[in-house]
């Protein structure tokens, strides 16, 4: 889950990019999934989080759900994995298939990766949304 400079929760706006939200309901599945690495920037956002949420669980385009997982993830957030294990709570197999290749390729790819992603799993257990405290228990391995 290594970050990239300038990524993770944005400081210095005070609301989500209305073009943005716009853009998250267009018919081209690339207008969708660029929303989507943008929109990620504010998911703490409320309204912000509820169009991530259907973006990751685009109904016509898988590369959509990956792209914004993806961009979710890289922040290195609990609030980012939050959303990404809330889909994958409730999405299709197909559509899960591309939230899980998303967590391996952004969450898994060194130990240092590994372990930071349990600690923000470890976070979520607790959490009040029933799928997602199922989720992370999964990543956290049996047992947990």
């Amino acid at each position: 889950m290594t970050s990239n400079p300038g990524t993770g929760p944005r400081t210095d706006r005070t609301g989500p990019d209305s073009a943005s939200v716009r853009d998250a309901a267009s018919g081209s599945w690339s207008v969708r999934a660029a929303a989507g690495r943008r929109l990620a920037a504010d998911a703490e956002v409320p309204e912000v989080a509820v169009v991530l949420g259907r973006l990751l669980l685009d109904a016509h385009d898988t590369f959509v759900t990956q792209e914004t997982a993806e961009a979710l993830l890289l922040r290195g957030d609990v609030s980012g994995l939050r959303l990404v294990l809330a889909a994958l709570a409730t999405a299709d197999a197909e559509t899960g298939d591309q939230i899980q290749c998303a967590i391996v390729n952004m969450c898994e790819q060194s130990q240092e990766d590994i372990e930071h992603l349990a600690e923000l799993a470890a976070a979520l257990v607790p959490d009040p949304d029933a799928g997602v405290r199922e989720e992370a228990r999964g990543l956290l391995g049996p047992g947990r």
